[in-house]
Parts: C-alpha cells; structure tokens; sequence
C-alpha cells in the first residue's frame, strides 16, 4: 500500500473498521448465547447485530472505494 493511501485514509477510517468488525462479531457470539438460553427479546436480536453492521457496511465501502478514488486523484482525472 502507497504512502498516498494512508494519507488519505488517515489514522482513524482503518482502525474504525477493525474496532467495528470487532463489536459486530462480539454481538454475533452475544446473539448465539442469548438464543441458547431461550427465546432473546426482539430488541437484542436484530437492532443489536443491524448497528455494527451498518456501520462495517460503511467503512467497507469507503475502503473500498478508496484505492479508485486515490488514482483518480493521483492520475489528475477530473
């Protein structure tokens, strides 16, 4: 990965991700366990694990779109 792509991305997007990443799989294995003991209620099933996955969603999709957007940048493409 180029300097340039850290620069752009800055010190918080990537560590955001894997923090968010994190706290989507803890609320997965939170979600098994509680579905263990019985029926959960509905506000722990599913707004639980959709927040994190959201979020994930949206930092994917911004390092996703970022080596394009570097190039882009990079190249002088309006």
């Amino acid at each position: 990965m180029s300097d340039t792509q850290n620069s752009v991305a800055g010190p918080s997007i990537r560590p955001l991700h894997r923090w968010v990443s994190i706290a989507f799989t803890a609320t997965v294995v939170a979600n098994f366990i509680v579905r263990a003991k019985g029926a959960p209620p509905a506000w722990m099933t599913y707004p639980l694990l959709l927040l994190p996955l959201a979020a994930l969603l949206l930092t994917d999709l911004y390092l996703f779109v970022l080596p394009y957007e570097v190039g882009r940048r990079y190249r002088g493409a309006p």
